[in-house]
């Protein structure tokens, strides 16, 4: 099993320098490969700063490339949980770092946003509360 960085994976989903797209899909479609949650959390920073796609893309094309055979995602039901919370409109980054905390009693933040965001994102219903110190 090879580990993949987030440059294979985003010309995996994007294709726009054809070549490395080539490799990266014949990789990906090879030989199994393992995706560590920090190479999807920079994929998807990627995706939404650098090629302006929605979370409403995003989120499904990385669900679909961990749904791959061959691909084996770092804490899986970790990484799934934050997807759900983003789709619910969390940020993805805080989705996942949330979703790490599943055993805490409780989340500080300083980032409003976040805050409301998890409440209405049902993170409140995992029994995490997220709040300012």
């Amino acid at each position: 099993m090879r580990g993949v960085d987030s440059n294979v994976i985003v010309r995996f989903l994007v294709g726009d320098d054809a070549k490395q797209a080539e490799r990266a899909r014949a990789l990906i479609g090879r030989e199994p490969v393992f995706v560590p949650r920090t190479v999807l959390l920079e994929v998807e920073w990627v995706l939404r700063s650098v090629y302006d796609q929605p979370p409403a893309r995003i989120i499904p094309a990385l669900r679909a490339l961990g749904g791959l055979p061959g691909v084996t995602i770092e804490t899986a039901e970790l990484v799934a949980r934050a997807m759900i919370w983003a789709e619910a409109g969390m940020d993805f980054a805080d989705a996942l770092h949330l979703s790490a905390a599943k055993d805490c009693s409780a989340f500080a933040t300083f980032d409003r946003k976040f805050a409301r965001a998890a409440a209405r994102a049902a993170a409140g219903a995992a029994g995490i509360p997220v709040a300012a110190p």
